[in-house]
C-alpha cells in the first residue's frame, strides 16, 4: 500500500469514518533532465531574485498575490492555516446523484479511500452498501492543499474511490469549438454506426504502452552501446489530403472484422445507398489448391470414361464369338 496523501474522515450525515487517502493511480512515464551537450553537465533549475540576483532556498521564499502592477501582498502559511475551512479534515457528502449526470470531463484524479483503523470498518462498509444499492455516487466537499474541492465517492470491487472534480465555473464551454452544421448522409450514418459495433469491446485492460515499451528497448540498446533498433515505418496521411468518406467507412468496417477474425464479407454502401457486396479473396496458395484439386477430379473423371469404354469393348468382342 503506497503511503497516504491525507488522513480525515468522511461524514456521512451523522456519520463519521476515519480514512486515509492513497493514490489509485500510477505514471509509468519514463521522465528525463536536462543536460548541457557538449559534456553532459547536468542543468538544474535555480530560483533566482530579480532584484538583487541571489540564488534563495525554499526556506527563503514566501507566496504573495500581485493586486496590481509592481504591487504584491504576501500571504503567510498562518494565514491560510486560519482561513474558515469547514472540510479541512473532512470529506463531506452533500448530495447523492445519478453517475450519469456527471460529465467525465469534470473529473480529475483518482484516489482510494482505505480505513484508519479497525473502528471504521464497519461505517466503511455500510457507505459502500449503500452507494451500490442506491445506484448512485456521491458528490462531496474537501479541502486540501488550502482549497476547498469538490469531489465524486464511487465503488470500485469493494474499495471507495474519490475523483477529484473541477467546479462548474472552471469548465469552459465548447460552443465556439463546435463545426458549422454539415449535410450528413444516411447511409454514411449507418456505416459509421456499424464501425462502432464491429470495434466494440467488453474489457479494455488490453491495453498497453507501446510508446513507453519502445523507449525503454531504446534506452536499454544505448546504454549498451548497441544501436537503436528500427522503427516500424507507417505510412503517413497526407495532411489536407480530401477523403472518400465511404471509402473509408467500409474500409475501417473490413479492417475491424479481419482484426477480430470475423468474416470479412462486407456489404459496401455506395453514395446512392445501394449495397455492393464484396467477398474476401482467398489467398494465392488457396486458389492454387483449389485449382489442383479441380485438376486432379477432372483426371479422374477421364479415366473413368476410358476404362468404362475397354470394359464395353471387351463385352462386344465375347459377344460376337
Amino acid at each position: 500500500m503506497p503511503r497516504p496523501l491525507w488522513t480525515g474522515a468522511i461524514s456521512f450525515g451523522l456519520v463519521t469514518i476515519p480514512i486515509k487517502v492513497v493514490s489509485a493511480t500510477e505514471n509509468h512515464s519514463i521522465s528525463f533532465h536536462q543536460y548541457h551537450q557538449e559534456d553532459m553537465g547536468r542543468i538544474r533549475t535555480r530560483k533566482v531574485c530579480e532584484l538583487d540576483g541571489k540564488v534563495l532556498s525554499q526556506d527563503e521564499i514566501g507566496k504573495g498575490y500581485e493586486v496590481a502592477k509592481d504591487r504584491t501582498v504576501p500571504v503567510t502559511d498562518e494565514e491560510l492555516d486560519r482561513m474558515p475551512l469547514p472540510t479541512a479534515k473532512a470529506i463531506e457528502i452533500v448530495a447523492f446523484v445519478e453517475a450519469d449526470s456527471i460529465d467525465p470531463v469534470r473529473i480529475s484524479d483518482s484516489y482510494y479511500l482505505a480505513v484508519d483503523g479497525q473502528v471504521a470498518a464497519k461505517p466503511y462498509a455500510l457507505l459502500r452498501k449503500a452507494l451500490e444499492r442506491s445506484d448512485k455516487v456521491a458528490v462531496a466537499k474537501f479541502a486540501w492543499h488550502n482549497r476547498e474541492r469538490l469531489g465524486l465517492l464511487r465503488v470500485r470491487e469493494d474499495a471507495i474511490v474519490l475523483h477529484s472534480m473541477r467546479w462548474p465555473d472552471e469548465i469552459r464551454s465548447p460552443e465556439s469549438l463546435a463545426p458549422r452544421e454539415t449535410e450528413l448522409d444516411e447511409d454514411e450514418i449507418d456505416r459509421a454506426v456499424q464501425l462502432t459495433d464491429s470495434m466494440a469491446l467488453d474489457d479494455i485492460s488490453g491495453f498497453r504502452d507501446r510508446y513507453r515499451e519502445a523507449l525503454e528497448e531504446l534506452l536499454a540498446a544505448k546504454s549498451e552501446g548497441k544501436a537503436p533498433p528500427a522503427a516500424e515505418g507507417e505510412e503517413e496521411e497526407e495532411p489536407g489530403k480530401v477523403m472518400d468518406l465511404m471509402a473509408a467507412l467500409n474500409a475501417s468496417v473490413k479492417a475491424a472484422k479481419e482484426t477480430r477474425g470475423e468474416d470479412a464479407t462486407v456489404h459496401e454502401m455506395t453514395p446512392g445507398g445501394k449495397p455492393r457486396t464484396r467477398k474476401k479473396t482467398a489467398p494465392a496458395t488457396e486458389q492454387g489448391a483449389k485449382k489442383t484439386a479441380g485438376r486432379k477430379t477432372a483426371a479422374k473423371k477421364t479415366a473413368g470414361k476410358k476404362t468404362a469404354s475397354k470394359k464395353t469393348a471387351a463385352a462386344k468382342k465375347r459377344a460376337a464369338s
